[in-house]
């Protein structure tokens, strides 16, 4: 691990909230796209892509795609933290992955796998990023490259073929 920078990355810490219950009684699946989204917010800071440098350099973050995985129940006011992995980059574009963990039990509950691109407000179309923001990334890269590619990353829906 680099010295100041943590493999995985943890950001959001939160409980599971009473309106995020459903009629099951456990955490709405709804929800977890709302949780790991404010987690988002955190990777970007941590990858230098705050708020203020975004509004200062007219450029911002899409999700272009993700995958959510549901690994165990969470229940009401269960504590849970989002850890981050970052699995590659290019000047456009960052893939990364969120795992939803019970605070003080340690298990997983989800993961959620994204790809990011970075555009820019002015022409709305992706734009490379930075050159201070691809340099934390390569170090954050570094420091992440020693954590195994989880085996939720790049799964595939779908049933195999043939039926009993």
């Amino acid at each position: 691990m680099t010295k100041d920078i943590p493999a995985p990355f943890i950001g959001l810490k939160t409980e599971i909230k009473p309106e995020w219950i459903d009629f099951n009684g456990h955490f709405n699946a709804g929800y977890y796209f709302v949780v790991f989204d404010d987690a988002v917010t955190d990777w970007t800071r941590f990858v230098g892509l705050g708020d203020d440098f975004r509004a200062a350099n007219n450029v911002t973050t899409f999700s272009v795609e993700g995958h959510i995985t549901f690994e165990r129940e969470l229940q009401l006011g269960d504590p849970i933290e989002v850890r981050t992995q970052l699995l590659g980059w290019d000047a456009k574009r960052f893939h990364y992955i969120h795992f939803m963990h019970h605070a003080t039990e340690g298990w997983l509950a989800a993961t959620n796998e994204l790809m990011s691109m970075h555009i820019s407000t002015k022409t709305r179309r992706s734009a490379p990023m930075a050159p201070e923001v691809q340099t934390r990334l390569a170090a954050i890269e570094a420091a992440h490259a020693a954590l195994p590619v989880p085996p939720q990353v790049g799964r595939v829906i779908g049933l195999k073929a043939g039926r009993p």
